[in-house]
């Protein structure tokens, strides 16, 4: 079948012929989808990037086509690599669920330029992927990205960082520069990836080019823009590679407000959303105390609420919320379910799927659930809870705003743990009541982060978001040698439940700088050590900035309704940090080592 070795050209794309083209001679190249053999006639669907079309060999009384096509389209196989050249006709039998149904090639002349040698893993063209597990299909990630769904991915990603790019630079002004991936290691909250020189010392990839962007406003570039590709040697899941790409953004003389307003219009680009802007916006606060979670998906309702000020004042003889009570940092808060006859006691219960739900999340005595009674006063259901708290009922049910028959969902601990907990059991119920509504699209800022979060293992204070984030101006004027309580003046943006990106107005005073290194237990040794070559250029008068960034394979995992970031990357990691395809990372060989002054250790 195969001939000499040939590098055709093309005529058409496979997807892009249509009615318009009846009566055109036309040269296809692609992949054989299917083939099959009807009563004489022999049909194939050619596929390229574009889509497919069907071929025909022509063979009946009025076709002048050779013989010989029905013999060469009888034996094609899926995915062998052919060039079609023929002419476009209307279909007798139209298909209107492909973009080409209503025509087909009469083939002239088929050659084939490859065949396949190896048996497939599996089907290109089959739509069932449940069939497939994710570990074969990322080993033979190339005949992965053959299919049609995967492919539109691609194209999707691509369509959206190219309408990213339009808007920075058309309609705002920005100035698009690369940042070095080489660079020094510094602490960012993740561990960084080292890259041994033969100096001896290590580069470190970039957590994020963000030292890099600051210095650029204070050289006066004012609007930069980057499609940045990050490196973090994290835990790895659904939706984190130890390698990300993000649009990087940085503008100088603005506010939190003007930040906001460019990435809202970034992101409806990318999106094709229609959202009337400004989007939505809920203080850290308020996110943390309703949704227990500073990323809370608002496409479902489940309010809850902290009840320590009620528990404290009616002196709750419930033990497990007077221990948690005594505890600092700690908090017994309260979920409100509407429809709680859906929700059943078992599920509640120790073993049952909501309770467990709690405890993996951290709560030690998972949750505790009553019902309010019909008089809308009083609660129902375990004797020890309901006793326990008999002097707080009515305060807890108007404080929850719950109504009569409204199921109540109690956790206690460290507010941290029981914030995590109820946000898991909040999203439980909403799936277990079929609450979420897919089309929804919930957008929302959460603004006024606190600067700085305790440490409980290490017993200090670290970085909310980064060090480089500016304080509150009220809160720094309040008490600037103190700032473990500031607010920051970040933001960050929220889809569907999930953070796609976020910002901050930046640090760009030495002095204040130095402040928040302080905070964090830096000593003015270490900072100089570390960042001494910003802190020395924002003594040449660097201009008030801030930026945002945008996760692109998250926003992209969303537009496409993907389960995960992989199956909008080409070659991504598996959760273990490997690559299938390259069996990535390998073993350096000693000679390398050798010229790095390095040995393995094998232990």
């Amino acid at each position: 079948m195969q001939k000499n070795l040939s590098w055709p050209e093309r005529t058409m794309l496979c997807g892009r012929l249509s009615l318009e083209n009846v009566g055109a001679r036309v040269e296809i190249c692609g992949w054989v989808d299917k083939q099959r053999d009807m009563g004489g006639i022999c049909f194939a669907d050619v596929r390229d990037h574009s889509g497919l079309v069907q071929i025909v060999s022509g063979n009946n009384s009025n076709s002048s086509v050779d013989n010989n096509i029905d013999a060469v389209l009888s034996s094609l196989r899926a995915e062998c690599v052919v060039k079609v050249s023929g002419t476009v006709r209307e279909r007798t039998q139209k298909n209107m669920n492909i973009k080409t149904g209503e025509i087909e090639i009469e083939c002239e002349s088929i050659e084939v330029l490859n065949v396949v040698s190896k048996p497939l893993p599996f089907s290109i063209s089959s739509s069932d992927e449940k069939s497939v597990s994710e570990e074969v299909r990322l080993k033979n990630r190339v005949l992965d990205l053959r299919r049609p769904k995967m492919m539109n991915n691609l194209k999707m990603r691509h369509d959206a960082i190219k309408k990213m790019r339009k808007v920075l630079e058309d309609e705002f002004d920005f100035c698009e520069v690369e940042t070095p991936v080489l660079s020094r290691p510094t602490p960012e909250g993740a561990r960084d990836y080292l890259v041994p020189s033969r100096t001896g010392d290590c580069y470190a990839l970039p957590q994020s080019p963000q030292l890099f962007k600051q210095m650029l406003m204070v050289s006066g570039l004012d609007r930069y823009y980057q499609v940045a590709r990050c490196f973090r040697d994290e835990d790895l899941r659904a939706d984190r590679q130890p390698e990300f790409t993000q649009l990087d953004v940085e503008m100088s003389f603005t506010n939190a407000d003007g930040v906001m307003e460019v990435a809202e219009k970034v992101f409806l680009a990318a999106s094709g959303q229609n959202v009337e802007q400004p989007f939505r916006r809920m203080t850290y606060d308020e996110a943390m105390e309703k949704y227990g979670s500073d990323k809370p998906d608002l496409r479902f309702g489940l309010e809850m609420c902290t009840v320590n000020d009620i528990l404290l004042n009616s002196s709750t003889e419930f033990p497990p919320f007077k221990n948690a009570l005594d505890e600092s940092r700690s908090s017994v808060k309260v979920l409100v379910v509407d429809d709680s006859k859906k929700v059943s006691n078992a599920k509640l219960k120790p073993k049952g799927e909501i309770f467990e739900e709690a405890v993996n999340a951290g709560s030690q005595n998972g949750v505790f659930f009553c019902r309010v009674s019909e008089d809308g006063k009083t609660f129902e259901g375990a004797k020890g809870l309901v006793e326990g708290l008999a002097g707080s009922q009515e305060a807890i049910i108007a404080k929850a705003n719950a109504s009569p028959g409204n199921l109540l969902l109690f956790v206690c601990g460290k507010t941290k743990v029981v914030n995590t907990a109820l946000d898991k059991v909040r999203h439980k119920c909403a799936n277990a009541l079929d609450l979420i509504d897919s089309k929804a699209q919930a957008l929302l800022w959460v603004t006024d982060f606190p600067m700085f979060e305790y440490n409980e293992d290490e017993e200090r204070y670290e970085a909310c978001h980064h060090p480089f984030t500016a304080p509150n101006s009220s809160d720094y004027e309040k008490n600037p040698d103190d700032l473990t309580k500031a607010r920051a003046i970040a933001y960050d943006l929220v889809y569907n439940g999930v953070e796609i990106g976020g910002g901050s107005l930046r640090i760009y005073r030495r002095d204040v700088q130095e402040k928040v290194f302080k905070a964090i237990g830096m000593t003015i040794e270490e900072a100089e050590d570390k960042f001494g070559y910003l802190l020395e250029s924002f003594q040449y008068g660097a201009p008030p900035h801030g930026g945002f960034a945008i996760g692109i394979d998250r926003l992209v995992m969303l537009l496409c309704g993907a389960k995960s970031i992989r199956d909008v990357i080409a070659f991504p990691k598996t959760t273990t940090g490997q690559c299938l395809l390259t069996r990535a990372p390998g073993v350096a060989t000693a000679e390398q080592l050798a010229e790095l002054n390095m040995k393995r250790i094998v232990d």
